[in-house]
């Protein structure tokens, strides 16, 4: 659940809004060079309410699909 006055660090804000342009607000596996985004970063903005997990990827279970949620699309749109 999403806690009040929690400000995103640069990296999670970079995450979040390459899932704005994305079908579904999908959010990308790996960041603009090639790596694969931190799952420090997946999973802080999952417990912020930011992000959600999605679906299961069937070739890499053990990598987490998710998507933007409201919140997280509110906040990189500066409407938090």
């Amino acid at each position: 659940m999403a806690t009040a006055g929690i400000r995103p660090t640069p990296s999670q804000v970079r995450w979040l809004a390459r899932g704005l342009a994305e079908p579904g607000g999908k959010l990308p596996l790996f960041d603009e060079h090639g790596r694969q985004v931190s799952d420090r970063t997946v999973q802080s903005c999952i417990r912020q309410g930011w992000a959600e997990p999605w679906f299961a990827n069937p070739l890499k279970p053990d990598w987490l699909v998710c998507k933007l949620t409201d919140a997280g699309r509110a906040l990189v749109e500066g409407r938090d």
